[in-house]
């Protein structure tokens, strides 16, 4: 390493030739490099606390305006990063342009990446992976509210701390969303194969893309092995624009969110509120590692990731499983599926029994249904009525309340719609919730409460523009037509 190469060196207190930036960061030794700089290990004189320096370089040949607009861009966004608070950020401390070099000084998290730890110890469990989409989730909400795009969310850039906590970092090549003057002609940034494929086609970076790179970061984490990464650059965006990724470990509502977060078109993907919808359906199923919530504090053991069960590495062997396999898997878990509710459905609900039932969307007995779980509406159930995605709130009076949320396949799926039978596994499924702690029926000044089945029509389940055509819905409500006056749903459990 070349002195030209890091910063500065100065004498400001400090011993001599030792290299110190802004008259108060003192480097110790190299942490880490890629494509746009070097991370240095420092020491805060002026506090007393050791930082992460990243110092930014471009590659070679790009032109000085390129430059300087790129430039201009860090130091705005990364000053904005810096106002974000959000346990899942990686705190930004300051930014230093010195000695025509441009500096962002961070919070030092020493702790694996989650690209290391899949690397070292295989896939991650299901609801280790819901906990990652969580706080992720958590980061990329309070940056996008700020107006800020992050634009190169990775597995290399997602750090697992010893707190159980996820931090995201490397906010200094991320966009502004109010800034249109602060664009960049030609030079692309960000990695490609986690790269939304709206940006590879030219279109500017949105909110949308960095849920897409998500989706991408959650295909990592559960099945090993990146969706897109091919041998060239050229062929790993010609896989995101061209190919679907085929899930062999995740099921359920998980898979729901991973295709749903990788939808190619960004109208069609799933939103923050939907995605934490199907968050809390995935902590619903048996634990396999330490499951947290959102509001709750984190787990202290989320980077312990054990090795990938046997069995399971061939599925992942050369980055992709071939699409006639993928499909006959994808065959199996559905049938499988179907039976296990049409099973629970039986040994459940007695035959005297009546579960009411709707369809929704063209077609169906409901107009829409696009609840999450856990959201209400003072709407009655009945036909010709419509729920849309803005609910009410659960503490104040309400009519019906979503306690459930079960999807039986995931989009990349192509089977014949057959309402009986999703009709019969919704039940099963919504009968055996109801049946746990997740409803709480003293909360309910009534005493008493029922349930109901919302499933899709025929031409929503054959809607494959939608990416919540598979979704089912348990309902709660109290038969005589009484308001239901606050939440009657037990928090999750850790």
């Amino acid at each position: 390493m070349t002195q030209e190469q890091g910063p500065a060196v100065t004498r400001h207190g400090g011993q001599p030739g030792q290299r110190v930036v802004a008259g108060r960061y003192a480097v110790q030794s190299e942490l880490g490099r890629g494509g746009m700089g070097v991370v240095w290990l420092a020491e805060d004189r002026r506090i007393g606390r050791q930082v992460a320096i990243k110092e930014l370089h471009l590659p070679d040949g790009v032109p000085h305006a390129e430059r300087k607009v790129f430039e201009e861009r860090v130091l705005r966004e990364a000053r904005t990063a810096g106002r974000l608070n959000d346990p899942a950020v990686v705190t930004v401390y300051d930014v230093v342009q010195e000695a025509g070099a441009t500096y962002i000084v961070m919070e030092l998290i020493q702790a694996p990446t989650l690209s290391d730890v899949v690397k070292e110890r295989g896939p991650l469990p299901q609801d280790q992976v819901a906990v990652l989409a969580d706080q992720l989730l958590s980061a990329l909400e309070a940056a996008h509210q700020a107006g800020i795009v992050h634009r190169d969310v990775k597995p290399s850039n997602i750090m697992l701390a010893r707190n159980g906590r996820v931090k995201l970092t490397d906010f200094g090549i991320a966009q502004s969303l109010d800034d249109p003057r602060l664009t960049s002609s030609g030079m692309l940034i960000g990695s490609p194969t986690y790269m939304a494929p709206e940006r590879i086609r030219g279109e500017e970076a949105q909110g949308s893309s960095d849920l897409w790179a998500l989706g991408a970061v959650l295909f990592f984490a559960v099945e090993g092995y990146s969706p897109f990464e091919r041998a060239t650059t050229a062929a790993t965006m010609h896989a995101i624009l061209a190919e679907v990724p085929y899930l062999t470990r995740a099921q359920g509502a998980l898979a729901s969110i991973i295709t749903g977060l990788m939808n190619g078109t960004p109208q069609g993907r799933l939103t923050g509120q939907q995605v934490r919808g199907l968050l809390g359906h995935v902590r619903n199923g048996p634990p396999s590692g330490p499951v947290a919530t959102h509001s709750g504090p984190a787990p202290t053991q989320t980077h312990h990731i054990p090795p990938a069960p046997q069995g399971t590495a061939h599925l992942a062997q050369g980055g992709r499983i071939k699409r006639k396999t993928a499909l006959v898997i994808a065959g199996v878990l559905a049938v499988v599926g179907l039976v296990a509710g049409i099973f629970l459905r039986q040994a459940f609900i007695p035959a005297e029994n009546v579960v009411p039932a709707y369809t929704y969307g063209p077609g169906g007995d409901l107009t829409e249904f696009e609840l999450a779980e856990g959201y209400c509406s003072n709407n009655s159930l009945q036909k010709n009525a419509g729920f849309p995605s803005s609910g009410g709130d659960c503490d104040e009076p309400h009519k019906i309340e979503v306690f459930g949320v079960f999807t039986p396949l995931n989009i990349s799926y192509n089977l014949a719609y057959d309402g009986d039978r999703l009709r019969g596994a919704t039940e099963g499924f919504c009968t055996w919730l109801f049946n746990t702690k997740r409803v709480d029926p003293t909360k309910h000044a009534g005493g008493t409460l029922a349930y109901a089945v919302v499933y899709p029509s025929k031409e929503t389940w054959e809607d494959k523009d939608n990416s919540s055509r598979f979704d089912t819905f348990c309902v709660v409500y109290d038969p005589s037509g009484a308001s239901i006056e606050r939440t009657v749903l037990n928090k999750y459990s850790k």
